[in-house]
């Protein structure tokens, strides 16, 4: 009788430090360290170039990180390719000069007209397919297995096309052009690679031409497009998050946002983080939290750790999508874009005249 009285005793401290140990390891910070830093060949990340990059991508199931190359030189752009297992370079698009290249680097000749890039990249794994928006106003279509530009479709705008996200039930790809007066949303259709669609901000927004029409995301459970708009043209401090119907290619409502915010992620609960630390609920609206403004432009939903990484220059922070507060700045300076493979939550953040800098949790 008193061994299974002190058996149960037993049980029950170890049950209570456990729970106290988890507590404990819920309540202290993570922290990063950086694994590796990868270098580009003739990119504008390596040490002592002076050529720009955009926003990158992380594709899981092939486990290769992407990113948007501008390089130093006029119709030097280009896709570059990274092993996420083993952290090495692979490759980028086009593989040679005589492959199609994307714009490059290349000065505004109008003010607020940007018509470097290339911009923004996704990947459409079924496809094995990338779309990649060009400074020349073009989507360029790559096929991943051939490491070349297939496909060119006009957007028909003068400035550059930036960010794009992907709905995989209707195969329809979003792209804002944001520095076009007024700026417009492009809708292209994956089985023909041509417009489907096309909506047009009202002239009385073009005030946010070069400030507006940043991340797009889309959602599983709502079946909508959504978009950060993060320059208010009557205030220019706060901002919207703009809901599309794929179908009908029309705004159907915005969602008010403080602080505006570039960046947008949707996590499977139905919350919308901003890159300037507003938590939105998709389904009502309400503002969940405020996280100190960050000022990102890309940021990063990782289902593996269920996290939100923010691309800053000089410091990246991580939220924690569950509780919806601030963790920890990332290690090092990073740049103004990252991606995450849920695979081994590293962290791919390219960085100026440095490499790709990957980062671990310890």
């Amino acid at each position: 009788m008193q061994h299974k009285k002190l058996l149960a005793i037993s049980i029950l401290v170890a049950a209570v430090l456990t729970l106290f140990v988890m507590a404990y390891a819920q309540g202290t910070p993570p922290t990063y360290q950086l694994l590796a830093t990868i270098q580009i060949p003739g990119g504008g990340l390596c040490t002592g170039c002076a050529g720009g990059f955009d926003i990158s991508w992380v594709d899981p199931g092939s486990q290769r990180f992407y990113l948007t190359d501008r390089t130093v030189n006029k119709g030097g752009g280009k896709i570059d390719v990274v092993d996420t297992q083993t952290n090495k370079f692979l490759y980028s698009i086009p593989t040679s000069a005589a492959g199609v290249g994307f714009s490059g680097t290349v000065p505004a000749v109008t003010p607020g007209c940007n018509i470097g890039g290339p911009n923004g990249v996704l990947v459409i794994p079924q496809l094995n397919q990338a779309y990649a928006s060009d400074g020349d106003a073009t989507m360029k279509v790559i096929d991943l297995g051939a490491k070349a530009v297939i496909a060119i479709i006009p957007l028909g705008g003068k400035c550059r096309s930036d960010e794009e996200a992907y709905d995989p039930v209707h195969h329809i790809v979003m792209v804002a052009n944001p520095n076009d007066d007024p700026p417009f949303i492009t809708f292209i259709s994956t089985d023909t690679q041509t417009v489907v669609g096309r909506y047009t901000y009202p002239s009385s927004q073009s005030a946010q031409k070069g400030a507006g029409l940043e991340q797009p995301a889309w959602d599983t459970f709502t079946g909508k497009f959504y978009i950060a708009n993060p320059a208010n043209p009557t205030d220019n401090t706060t901002g919207s998050i703009d809901v599309f119907n794929p179908t009908t290619f029309q705004l159907e409502k915005s969602i008010p946002t403080p602080n505006g915010g570039n960046g947008l992620v949707i996590t499977p609960s139905h919350k919308a983080f901003t890159s300037h630390g507003v938590v939105v609920d998709i389904l009502t609206g309400n503002i969940l939290a405020t996280n100190a403004n960050p000022g990102a432009d890309q940021i990063w939903y990782n289902v593996g750790d269920n996290r939100v990484y923010f691309g800053v220059n000089g410091t990246s922070p991580v939220v924690d999508a569950d509780t919806n507060t601030f963790l920890v700045n990332l290690p090092s300076a990073a740049g103004h874009t990252l991606a995450v493979d849920p695979n081994t939550n590293h962290i791919f953040a390219p960085v100026t005249g440095a490499g790709i800098k990957v980062f671990a949790a310890q």
